[in-house]
C-alpha cells in the first residue's frame, strides 16, 4: 500500500481558502457512485505489460467501499478499457509513444477477449453494478460519453474515485468529473500507482485544485452517517 502523505501545507491553504479541511462533510447515498477505474488483468496480473503490483493491495478497500456505497443506495460502477485494432486510428497520436511491439501487446490485450481485457477476479462485481467501456485515460472522453449520460440520468452528483493507476486514467477521470460540476472525491488508499511519489503528486495536486481526497476508512463513515441518520427518521 501507499504511503501517503498529503504536505501540512496545502492542508493550511485549502483550509484557508474553503474554510475546511474537508470539502466534502457528507454523502447522501443515492446520488452518489464509487468509480472503479481500470482495476483489469492488464493492469493487475503479474508479468502484464503494464502491472502495478500496488493495486492488487487496494482490492479489499474497494471491496468495503463497493458494499458500503450499494448498502447506502448509491451506485457502483467499474470502468473497463477497451483498446482493440480500432484504437491504433482514433487515438493514434497515443501509439507514437510506443514501439510498434508495445502498441500491438496493448491492442491484443485490452481488445474485449485479450489476455488483459478482464477485471481483477478478486474485486466483487455484482450484477446490480455497472460496467462502463472507456477508450481514452478519462472515463469522460469523447465527449458528450456515455458514462457522463449515465449518471445524469440516475440523478449521481458525488463521484468517490478509486483504481489505477492514480496518475494517470484515474486522475483523468476525477479531474473531469470536477470540471463537469460533480463533487469529485479520490480515495487515498483505494488508488494505485507505480510509485508514492507519483501516487502523493497527484493526491496533493487533486486535493489542492480539483476535489477532496479522503482515506477508505473516512469514505465509508460518511456513507454510514447519512445512512444511521435516515434511519432515525
Amino acid at each position: 500500500m501507499h504511503k501517503v502523505h498529503i504536505r501540512p501545507e496545502h492542508i493550511a491553504r485549502v483550509v484557508r481558502r474553503s474554510g475546511r479541511e474537508h470539502t466534502i462533510e457528507s454523502l447522501n447515498g443515492p446520488s452518489t457512485a464509487l468509480v472503479v477505474v481500470d482495476m483489469q488483468l492488464y493492469f493487475m496480473g503479474e508479468g502484464q505489460p503494464s502491472e502495478c503490483p500496488v493495486a492488487r493491495e487496494i482490492v479489499p478497500n474497494i471491496n468495503r467501499l463497493a458494499e458500503a456505497t450499494r448498502r447506502a443506495g448509491g451506485t457502483v460502477v467499474w470502468i473497463q478499457t477497451h483498446s482493440g485494432p480500432d484504437s491504433l486510428d482514433f487515438w493514434s497520436v497515443y501509439y507514437e509513444r510506443m514501439t510498434e511491439e508495445n502498441g500491438q501487446k496493448r491492442v491484443d490485450g485490452m481488445n474485449p477477449g485479450g489476455s488483459g481485457f478482464d477485471i481483477w477476479p478478486d474485486l466483487n462485481v455484482k450484477d446490480e453494478d455497472l460496467i462502463v467501456p472507456k477508450t481514452r485515460y478519462s472515463a469522460f472522453m469523447p465527449d458528450p460519453s456515455v458514462f457522463d449520460g449515465i449518471l445524469k440520468e440516475r440523478g449521481i452528483d458525488t463521484l468517490l474515485v478509486t483504481g489505477v493507476s492514480t496518475c494517470t486514467c484515474v486522475e483523468s477521470t476525477a479531474r473531469d468529473a470536477m470540471m463537469l460540476n460533480y463533487r469529485t472525491m479520490m480515495i487515498t488508499d483505494g488508488c494505485a500507482a507505480p510509485d508514492d511519489e507519483l501516487h502523493n503528486a497527484t493526491i496533493n495536486q487533486f486535493y489542492l485544485q480539483f476535489g477532496d481526497v479522503q482515506s477508505t476508512d473516512e469514505a465509508i463513515a460518511l456513507l454510514e452517517r447519512n445512512l444511521g441518520a435516515a434511519a432515525a427518521e
